[in-house]
């Protein structure tokens, strides 16, 4: 098993084993750990309480060096930061990753950033962004990190 890899299936057990009343793993192909989801609900007491939401994972060898590949899927979250095609504008998730971000930190600093949110409403520009996301991963967008509010 590759290096990264390694890593990557120490951190689905930390998910597993100390989130597991939070965050749902489900690898699609339990023989490929590039690639896996996390369910979670919005906390209590915030405008995203007991809605389920999930992320997708994906990484690649140069992992932990790089950050993942992690948008939502299904039905994202109405956010200022989270695009309608699951997209995250985070810069944990870019400029800001080092590799000592996990699994597990990286769905902890999604939920914060949802469970601060006073009010349900998308990116001013996500109508627009469409557009040039199209054909893309979040990885290959160029993010512009304006703010540090919801």
């Amino acid at each position: 098993m590759q290096k990264y890899l390694k890593r990557v299936d120490r951190e689905y057990e930390d998910v597993r084993t100390n989130y597991k009343d939070m965050l749902t793993l489900n690898l699609p192909n339990p023989a490929d750990f590039r690639l896996a989801t996390i369910s979670f609900k919005g906390a209590e007491g915030t405008v995203y309480a007991g809605e389920e939401f999930t992320l997708q994972f994906r990484y690649t060898d140069k992992y932990p060096f790089e950050s993942p590949e992690v948008m939502f899927i299904n039905k994202p979250p109405i956010h200022p930061h989270v695009y309608s095609n699951g997209f995250i504008c985070l810069s944990i998730l870019d400029s800001d990753w080092t590799p000592s971000m996990t699994t597990a930190k990286v769905c902890l600093s999604i939920l914060s950033m949802l469970s601060s949110c006073k009010k349900k409403e998308p990116p001013a520009n996500d109508k627009s962004s469409m557009a040039y996301f199209k054909g893309k991963s979040p990885k290959q967008v160029t993010w512009l990190f304006e703010d540090d509010k919801c």
